[in-house]
């Protein structure tokens, strides 16, 4: 097992130790690595995005769901948990049935207390949105299914 399918393993289980115990906050050392959780206010926005980051378009053929031929896929260049909107009392980046162009913003993937701007490398109509707003999506999982 590679090192990061065992650090998403690890992420998973103390992601869900923390929600089956109702923790706002988790600290702990397995080996040398240190992994802290800080569960996210309802309330609050995120203070800055970091980094911005394009979904990669070569593993977008790499995505498990089956989809129609002509749907290019949006797939998470990286572990962690999707946003559809940059504060939850926000409008979503984009919906069902919207036009977006690439390189527009089209959610938010939060790993390690970042927060990340992912893009889109199509331009098209959003078709489907696949994770649900608040979901863990790890590295190379659909996010978005854009129609030319």
């Amino acid at each position: 097992m590679e090192k990061s399918d065992r650090d998403t393993e690890t992420l998973n289980q103390l992601l869900a130790l923390m929600h089956e115990h109702d923790l706002d906050r988790l600290k702990v050392k397995v080996g040398d690595a240190v992994y802290e959780i800080v569960r996210r206010e309802a309330a609050a926005a995120p203070a800055q995005v970091v980094q911005h980051v394009a979904a990669p378009a070569a593993a977008t053929e790499a995505a498990a769901a089956p989809a129609p031929a002509n749907v290019k896929k949006v797939v998470a260049p990286l572990t962690g948990v999707f946003y559809r909107s940059p504060s939850p009392d926000a409008e979503a980046y984009v919906s069902v049935g919207d036009r977006v162009e690439a390189g527009d913003v089209i959610c938010i993937l939060e790993a390690m207390k970042l927060f990340n701007e992912i893009q889109s490398d199509y331009s098209g109509t959003i078709a489907r949105i696949v994770p649900g707003n608040g979901e863990l999506v790890s590295q190379g999982e659909d996010l978005f299914w854009i129609e030319p």
